[in-house]
Parts: structure tokens; C-alpha cells; sequence
């Protein structure tokens, strides 16, 4: 086997993960990340479905996999493939890029084994979640696993609040976005008492309770409402 022989079968192995990490992914992505052509990417394509694997090409979208192609080695929750890409978050803090590759190779590699509906969840948790280094090691919250369900399944919650003078109120919100901060974990939501987004520092929710009522998803990224509202 030849040195081009085995690069192309890294590549064509780190497709077939790309295509299981990601709902819908495109040609011209996949020949930025790996540094080659459309017209190679195309060919690659080929190869994959000669070998058996069932790709389907969405017209104008891209490509994605026939729904159930994966043998996955182990199952996560929810809850757990949430709690990963949490840490994939404090993992990009690092200062060790080798450290990174690995891991962020490995997050893919969790996410491939995940349902669709899963797998859009942990990118949307991804692209929804900011991590700070935090200085003082104390977050005293027990809701942020409840937040991110909430968040990624676009459910209501109701949360009794205290302010920082002390000020308690009642509060109905949707969540949208969670950021760390290099002291505090902040939520930002929706809230419908004041008709407007809001921080809410998760150690002064007294008390959360996840709602079943669902809420429209507000169809902006977490960089698209910095640059709004900041």
C-alpha cells in the first residue's frame, strides 16, 4: 500500500465519521477540512457507496446517511452525551493542541453513535454553551443539567429567582444559551415576565421546574445574539 493508498483510506475512514457526526454535511466542507479537492471529495463519495455504505444526497443540501447505518459501541443518554459536550468546552481551554486534536477527534467519534435527533441536540448544546476558566473552583448549582434539556428540547421552565438585593420573583423563561464565566455559570432566556432576553445567575434559582409546554426555538447563534445585544 502506498503512502497516498493509506491517506486516502484515513480520509475516506474520517468521512464516513464526519457523516455520522453531522446531520447534513457538503462537498466543499469536507474539501476545506481535509485540504483537497471538490472533485476529489466527489470521488471519495463514490468510493463509500461502492463499498456498500448507504450515503444519500439531499438536492442543494448535502450529504447524509441512510437513517440507522451505525453499529454504536455504547449508548448515552442524553443527560451524558450532554455532560460530554460540556467538557469538550472546558477541553478547548487548553493549551496543549495536541490535547485538543485528541479530544475534539474523540467528541466526534461520540457524537457519530448518536440518533439524528440526538446529534442535533449536542451541536445545537455545542454552539449554545460558552466556558470560561473559572478562578474561584465554586459553582454552587444542581440545575444545569436540567437547563440543558430544557435548552435542547426547547421546553418552558419555570424558575423561582432571587436578584442580587435579595429580591425574589417568579419567572417563566426560555432558555437559549448557557455561559460560564470565570466565577459563575449565567443562563441566558427569554424571559416573559420582562419580554426581553435576560442573564440569570443559576446559584441564585432557588427552585426550577422544567415545564412539558414546548416554545418556538429562537433561530439565532449564540455569536449572532452577542452581536445583537452586546
Amino acid at each position: 500500500m502506498t503512502n497516498n493508498d493509506t491517506t486516502r483510506l484515513s480520509r475516506l475512514t474520517a468521512i464516513l465519521t464526519q457523516l455520522q457526526t453531522k446531520r447534513l454535511t457538503t462537498a466543499p466542507d469536507l474539501a476545506e477540512k481535509f485540504r483537497v479537492s471538490v472533485r476529489t471529495i466527489y470521488r471519495d463519495m463514490r468510493a463509500l457507496e461502492q463499498a456498500g455504505v448507504p450515503i444519500v444526497t439531499e438536492d442543494g443540501k448535502g450529504y447524509t446517511l441512510l437513517e440507522g447505518y451505525r453499529i454504536p459501541p455504547v449508548m448515552f443518554s442524553e443527560s451524558q452525551a450532554n455532560a460530554l459536550i460540556l467538557a469538550e468546552q472546558l477541553v478547548l481551554k487548553n493549551k496543549d493542541t495536541s490535547f485538543i486534536k485528541d479530544y475534539t477527534e474523540a467528541i466526534d467519534k461520540i457524537k457519530a453513535v448518536l440518533r439524528p435527533a440526538e446529534k442535533d441536540k449536542a451541536n445545537l448544546l455545542s454552539d449554545r454553551t460558552r466556558f470560561e476558566q473559572n478562578l474561584t473552583r465554586d459553582r454552587n448549582s444542581h440545575h444545569l443539567s436540567q437547563l440543558q434539556n430544557a435548552l435542547t428540547n426547547f421546553y418552558l421552565a419555570h424558575l423561582e429567582y432571587t436578584n442580587e438585593q435579595g429580591t425574589a420573583t417568579s419567572r417563566t423563561i426560555e432558555p437559549f444559551a448557557l455561559v460560564s464565566t470565570t466565577e459563575n455559570w449565567l443562563l441566558i432566556a427569554w424571559c416573559r415576565l420582562r419580554t426581553q432576553f435576560r442573564y440569570f445567575r443559576l446559584d441564585r434559582i432557588t427552585q426550577l421546574k422544567v415545564l412539558p409546554e414546548k416554545f418556538n426555538p429562537h433561530h439565532m447563534t449564540l455569536q449572532e445574539y452577542f452581536d445583537q445585544y452586546h
